[in-house]
C-alpha cells in the first residue's frame, strides 16, 4: 500500500490555540472551550477541507511549574476520549487521534477504550502513546516525582504489546450471532492472552471484539533516542520536531535505519513534523500577528515554562542573562526531546527571556507564515523532497488560524495535486496507506495447522 499525497493532521493542545498565551487574544474563545459546539464546528470545518485527522494532545495534570502555571497558562482541557467519541457521531471521515499515557493507565482499559472508539467511528481511531514526562502528572498517581526515563519506555513497550494482544484476542471472524445453534462467538477464535511480564499481568480476552482497523493507528511523539527506538519498533506514525527541510531529510534517513533493524520498510512509517501555519495577506502581516501573540506572554510564565522543560528552577536567574548549565540527558527523567530543544537554543547566545518566548510558540516547531501560496510552497517542497510524509498543523490562535488554513491553504494544495479533494474509502489506516495488522492468534493457529 502507498500514498502519494501528503497527510494533514489538525492539532489541539491548548483549546484556544498552540501559543501558550493565545487565550488572552481578544478573538480567542472563553468558556465555550468546555462545551461541545466549539469543537464540533472546528472539526467539521476540517472535515469539509478533507483534512485527514484531528490530533487531541493531553496531559493528566495541570501544569503548575514553578509558580505561575495554574494562574496564567490555559491548559485545562476536556478528557479527550470522551470528546472524540462525541465528535465521532457528528463526522464521517476524519481520523481521531488522542493521547493516553502508558505510565498512568492500565493496558486493559486503554485497549477497551480505543477498540470502542474504533467501532463507534467506523475505523477512525488512533492512539498517541506517551510515557508522561511531568512531575505534576506523577503526583496525581501516587508518586513524588517522574518515573525514570528508560524505565518508562520499557514499561511502555510491554504495555503496547499487551494492548495489541488484547485487540487480537478476538479474531476477525469470531463473532457468529448464530441464533439457531446458540453460539454468540466461535470459541476457537476467542483467546486468553494470559500475559505475565515484568510490569503487568493481564489475562484477557478483551470484552470488545477486534477493532475495524485490526489495531487502531499507533502514533508516537518523542524524539529522544528511547523515543525514536520505541517509535520505529512499535508505531505507525511519528510526530517529529525539526526546523528545516535538510533536518527533515536527515531525520528520515536516521528513522529508516532504525526501521530496518526491526525488519520494517520506510513506507510502513509516516513522519509528520509539527508546523505552525499563520495565513495572512502577506508575510509581514503574518509576522505582525505572531509578534502580537508574543506580547501576551508574561515573562514569569515563560521562565516557569522554560524551567519545566530544562529541569532547573530559573526564577532566580536574570531573564536577560544566559541559561545555566543544563542537566545531562542520560540522567534526565523529564522530556528529553524538550531538554534537547532548550540545549540547541542555548548554543545561539539567546537570553532566558528570548528562549522562553520561543518555547511559548508551540514548543519550538517552525512557523510557516505568509499567504496561502507561500505556505503551500513550503509544505509541498518539504513533502516532495522527502522531509515529511505530511504535517501536524499547530495553529497559534483558534478558531481563526484553523479555519483560514482549511479554507485557503488546503484548496491551494488541492489545485497542485498534492492533497486529495475527496476522502479515500476505508479506515484511517487505509487512507494513510498502511497495511492492516495480522492477528497474532490467527497466525499461530495457521502455523499449527501447517505443522500438523
Amino acid at each position: 500500500m502507498a500514498r502519494n499525497q501528503l497527510i494533514l493532521s489538525a492539532f489541539f493542545f491548548n483549546p484556544q490555540g498552540d501559543h501558550r498565551m493565545s487565550w488572552r487574544h481578544p478573538r480567542a474563545p472563553g468558556h465555550e472551550v468546555l462545551g461541545f459546539d466549539y469543537y464540533r464546528e472546528l472539526v467539521q470545518a476540517a472535515e469539509r477541507a478533507r483534512i485527514d485527522t484531528i490530533f487531541v494532545a493531553d496531559h493528566v495534570s495541570i501544569w503548575d511549574s514553578v509558580k505561575s502555571g495554574v494562574a496564567h497558562y490555559a491548559n485545562a482541557r476536556l478528557e479527550p476520549l470522551t470528546l472524540l467519541s462525541a465528535l465521532a457521531a457528528v463526522t464521517k471521515h476524519i481520523g481521531l487521534i488522542t493521547t493516553a499515557s502508558s505510565s498512568y493507565s492500565e493496558p486493559y482499559n486503554v485497549a477497551r477504550l480505543f477498540a470502542s472508539l474504533d467501532h463507534i467511528s467506523g475505523g477512525r481511531a488512533s492512539w498517541n502513546v506517551v510515557t508522561s514526562a511531568m512531575d505534576e502528572e506523577a503526583r496525581n498517581f501516587g508518586r513524588d516525582g517522574n518515573i525514570e526515563h528508560a524505565f518508562r519506555y520499557q514499561r511502555a513497550a510491554e504495555f503496547l504489546d499487551i494492548v495489541k494482544g488484547l485487540w487480537d484476542s478476538w479474531e476477525d471472524e469470531a463473532l457468529l450471532f448464530d441464533k439457531q445453534t446458540g453460539y454468540f462467538a466461535d470459541p476457537d477464535k476467542v483467546h486468553v492472552l494470559d500475559h505475565r511480564g515484568a510490569h503487568f499481568k493481564v489475562r484477557g480476552p478483551l470484552n470488545v471484539s477486534r477493532p475495524p482497523q485490526g489495531h487502531p493507528l499507533i502514533v508516537q511523539a518523542g524524539s529522544s533516542e528511547d523515543g525514536k527506538n520505541f517509535a520505529t519498533a512499535h508505531a505507525d506514525a511519528h510526530f517529529a520536531i525539526y526546523s528545516t527541510r535538510e533536518d527533515g531529510i536527515r531525520y528520515r534517513e536516521d528513522i529508516n535505519e532504525r526501521l530496518a533493524r526491526h525488519g520494517r520498510r520506510p513506507e510502513s512509517f509516516k513522519i509528520l513534523p509539527g508546523i505552525l501555519p499563520i495565513v495572512a495577506a502577506s508575510e509581514a502581516e503574518a509576522r505582525d500577528r505572531q509578534d502580537y501573540l508574543q506580547t501576551l506572554l508574561p515573562d514569569r510564565v515563560g521562565i516557569d515554562l522554560l524551567s519545566s522543560w530544562s529541569g532547573i528552577d530559573l526564577s532566580a536567574y536574570p531573564p536577560d542573562g544566559p541559561l545555566p548549565q543544563l542537566p545531562d540527558e542520560s540522567t534526565f527523567n523529564g522530556g528529553r526531546t524538550s531538554l534537547n530543544r532548550v540545549r540547541q537554543w542555548a548554543t545561539q547566545n539567546l537570553t532566558l527571556r528570548e528562549i522562553a518566548r520561543k518555547l511559548a510558540n508551540s514548543g519550538s516547531v517552525p512557523t510557516v507564515a505568509g499567504t496561502p501560496k507561500q505556505i503551500a510552497d513550503q509544505l509541498q517542497d518539504w513533502f516532495e523532497a522527502g522531509a515529511a510524509d505530511g504535517f501536524n498543523l499547530m495553529f497559534p490562535l483558534l478558531p481563526e488560524d484553523w479555519v483560514n488554513f482549511a479554507e485557503q491553504v488546503v484548496p491551494e494544495l488541492q489545485r497542485r495535486g498534492v492533497f486529495p479533494t475527496e476522502y479515500a474509502p476505508g479506515t484511517l489506516r487505509d487512507r494513510f496507506g498502511l497495511a492492516r495488522p495480522a492477528n497474532r492468534f490467527a497466525e499461530q493457529r495457521a502455523n499449527a495447522r501447517a505443522v500438523s
